[in-house]
């Protein structure tokens, strides 16, 4: 699998209880290689149909990707794999009741229950995409992954930190800056200019 990394997408669907007792379905698109999630939506009743159109969003017409690995849940159903195959892609399905063939989706879907489901609880399904939302940033741009290196899959436009005589102590005019993500349950460190 790591050698065709850079050609793999995956998808799967997890379940999240709001407030009120109504389910609501999380589907996300990862790319492999950069552990970059390309889609995230919310809905509360999944679908065939639905699920092709997200892939349409999701993946540009000249995309690069050949395969998608997806689960055998009932929703990919063998019209629903034929569509993806005029996308472009390929379909790979894990054996049976193995996730782990699947580990890398499996594993941003419980990064994204211990992060933010397991500290918050959506109230509607419009409340559920603004956690989502802003947890999203956070994962591609604040939070290192182990797999990249530590690395970030979408490394932010940051100023470049200059060699310095004292390995900590930072530049006068430099400052680091933090940012609260989802109310202050996680946090963002940035350095930045200090302002005149």
């Amino acid at each position: 699998m790591r050698n065709h990394a850079q050609a793999i997408v995956a998808c799967d669907f997890c379940v999240v209880v709001t407030a009120t007792f109504r389910l609501l379905y999380v589907f996300v698109i990862i790319e492999h290689a950069s552990r970059r999630l390309l889609h995230v939506n919310v809905t509360a009743h999944p679908t065939a149909a639905w699920t092709l159109q997200q892939l349409r969003e999701a993946l540009p017409e000249d995309h690069g990707y050949r395969f998608l690995l997806h689960d055998r849940d009932s929703i990919f159903s063998p019209a629903l794999d034929l569509s993806i195959g005029h996308l472009g892609l390929n379909v790979l399905k894990p054996p049976v009741r193995t996730p782990v063939a699947n580990a890398i989706c499996e594993r941003v879907l419980g990064t994204l229950r211990q992060e933010v489901l397991d500290f918050v609880i959506p109230l509607t399904e419009t409340h559920l995409r603004c956690l989502l939302t802003a947890w999203l940033r956070h994962y591609h741009e604040g939070r290192p992954h182990m797999a990249l290196g530590p690395g970030l899959p979408q490394p932010p436009a940051s100023l470049p930190v200059p060699l310095q005589g004292c390995r900590h102590q930072l530049p006068e005019h430099l400052q680091v800056r933090t940012y609260l993500i989802l109310g202050g349950l996680h946090h963002d460190y940035r350095l930045e200019e200090k302002a005149a």
